[in-house]
């Protein structure tokens, strides 16, 4: 049986968000489509290749041998067509069509509120963001840039430092006024903190410089309070609503610190925090579209913190 290429790759990209993720479930949530097309697209592909690609039971998905050499094929080919498109759309140089951005929730102000400037700017350029603190597959989900906050691991990717941030400790003034500004982290015992949770459910720890004359190794602190939430917005506006203290990337903090909105304390003990990275493959990141919103969401940063 002769096997047209366009119904080949029908099924290429769900078997491949399914080989990446070992779920049907998973793979229907990336693409924005049901488990049951998944399943059927996968089959379907299984059938005009001819070999069985996944070994399914009720609790898990496997590649067999056959699949994990077809996927590997199979990324290939996906990299293949997005440094076609990369390209043609870097061939083109004005900024135009659709940009893909998968973005951790706490940088969604950031973005969302230069959108206006970057529309004025390139009239023809189009953003799509998914606001998640999943690392997202730049090729299984055809993500064209990945903002991110925290070191990056080695890899064949394209890594660019957006901002080197710093964490800052803020209450708003009447609760400064209220309690006393704390001079050291031990301080904070007498305050109420508010406390962000991490995507594995977890509270964050806090982080601190030692003192002056001590070790500069920052050092975490646990603090103590009745408020946890896993938003980053929403603890900040908690903090301005003074219903206590908290710790957050300055670049958040900035125009409720300009307005007097909160204020810092412990400045003398604020340390570095994690950098804020923005990710491509490397053929993406040569497009003209691409490379735009990455310059536009460097200079949003470094607005923030002038």
């Amino acid at each position: 049986m002769t096997v047209e290429p366009t119904e080949l790759f029908a099924g290429v990209v769900p078997f491949v968000h399914v080989a990446e993720a070992l779920s049907f479930r998973r793979a229907a949530e990336a693409l924005g489509v049901s488990t049951a097309a998944v399943s059927k697209a996968v089959a379907a592909l299984e059938e005009r290749v001819g070999v069985k690609l996944l070994s399914r039971t009720s609790r898990a998905v496997a590649l067999t041998p056959e699949g994990r050499a077809f996927l590997d094929r199979c990324r290939e080919a996906v990299a293949s067509l997005q440094a076609g498109r990369a390209q043609l759309a870097g061939a083109r140089g004005q900024p135009r069509g659709e940009v893909r951005i998968s973005a951790s929730p706490i940088l969604a102000t950031v973005v969302v509120d230069g959108l206006p400037v970057l529309a004025a700017r390139y009239p023809e350029l189009r953003v799509r963001l998914a606001l998640t603190d999943r690392v997202a597959g730049l090729l299984t989900e055809e993500v064209d840039v990945a903002l991110r906050v925290g070191a990056r691991e080695a890899s064949s990717l394209r890594s660019r430092v957006l901002l080197r941030p710093r964490w800052v400790t803020v209450a708003a003034p009447a609760v400064v006024g209220r309690l006393g500004a704390p001079a050291t982290p031990e301080e904070l015992a007498r305050h109420n903190c508010l406390r962000f949770v991490g995507p594995g459910g977890r509270p964050v720890s806090w982080w601190f410089a030692a003192a002056p004359g001590g070790d500069a190794a920052p050092r975490p602190y646990t603090p103590e309070g009745n408020f946890l939430v896993d938003h980053g917005e929403a603890l900040l506006a908690a903090a301005i609503a003074g219903l206590g203290v908290a710790q957050v990337l300055d670049f958040m903090a900035a125009p409720a610190l300009r307005d007097g909105r909160l204020v810092e304390v412990l400045a003398r003990h604020a340390c570095a925090g994690p950098p804020i990275h923005a990710v491509t493959t490397p053929e993406r990141g040569r497009a003209a579209a691409v490379r735009a919103v990455v310059d536009h969401v460097a200079a949003r940063f470094a607005a923030l913190r002038a």
